[in-house]
């Protein structure tokens, strides 16, 4: 190890060179080996050789290339992006999850970022400022603490939407990552961060995680959109029957299965609830689908 290096993670798994100049590799093949994470670097070591990649030159993460038919059988890698794109290497550890916050993690964790905390708070734009802050990748969240003291986090399965745009930074005009989440009381926030091209595009593949889980596909009815719908208006939960005209218990039964499906938060039983991000975002896509009708 090099002067301030620190080990991250070291497991086994496959990788393999995806594209090369710019061009796919159609006749690529993994290679089994052993991969190496530091706060510096990543080491892929296998029978061919060992490859080092300063985690400085890692552009962005995430998207499938899925060049033939072996490297489409595999469900879980990820694709390290660096030379302005014209190089992508796919990388499959055996602990995937675990790995993958790691990366995120050792790309992630010694930047300094700006952020503004709340920027809106219950549809409200807040007159906060922009401040020095830190980030630290864990298991189910982002912790960001900010040189003023405050502490924030993002759970990655309550993102609601993320947004990217220029915004005046400090009169700078700079990207920034608008994510919406909730703090523990149900209350919808956005915060916004922004920070060096590289760091902030990474930090946005990490949150499109969250999101995406917070927008797999659910088969829900007409009667569960109707519901989420009225929450998402105001409407309280102990109204929901009265309001849309269906039996009580039917609405506990939906409520329940809502809760199961990580839709709704159960505030107390028998049943009090609240949306939650996920919730927020499909009744906002279902108001907008019947506003286009």
């Amino acid at each position: 190890m090099r002067p301030g290096e620190q080990k991250v993670s070291d497991t086994n798994g496959r990788f393999l060179q995806a594209i090369r100049n710019g061009r796919e590799l159609n006749d690529a093949n993994w290679a089994n080996g052993r991969i190496l994470l530091s706060n510096q670097r990543l080491v892929l070591a296998g029978t061919g050789g060992k490859r080092t990649f300063p985690l400085s030159s890692i552009e962005h993460v995430g998207g499938r290339f899925d060049v033939n038919q072996r490297v489409a059988t595999v469900s879980d890698y990820l694709a390290l992006h660096y030379d302005d794109g014209e190089e992508v290497v796919l990388v499959a550890p055996k602990d995937f999850d675990e790995f993958e916050l790691d990366l995120y993690g050792a790309l992630l964790n010694s930047t300094k970022f700006l952020v503004r905390h709340p920027a809106v708070e219950g549809g409200v734009v807040q007159n906060t400022e922009w401040v020095g802050a830190r980030m630290k990748v864990e298991e189910e969240a982002v912790s960001i603490a900010t040189v003023t003291g405050s502490f924030v986090e993002v759970r990655l399965d309550d993102i609601g939407d993320i947004d990217m745009g220029r915004r005046t930074v400090r009169e700078e005009s700079r990207e920034v990552i608008e994510v919406e989440h909730s703090y523990d009381d149900g209350t919808s926030v956005q915060t916004y961060v922004s920070g060096p091209e590289q760091p902030v595009g990474i930090l946005k593949s990490l949150l499109r995680i969250g999101e995406e889980q917070s927008e797999t596909a659910l088969d829900l009815s007409k009667t569960d959109k109707q519901v989420l719908m009225a929450l998402y208006s105001g409407v309280s939960p102990f109204d929901i029957p009265a309001f849309l005209g269906i039996d009580v218990d039917e609405v506990e039964e939906l409520f329940v299965r809502l809760i199961d499906h990580d839709v709704l938060d159960e505030v107390r039983v028998r049943h009090e609830v609240e949306l939650n991000a996920r919730g927020r975002s499909i009744a906002s896509d279902a108001i907008d689908d019947q506003g286009s009708m």
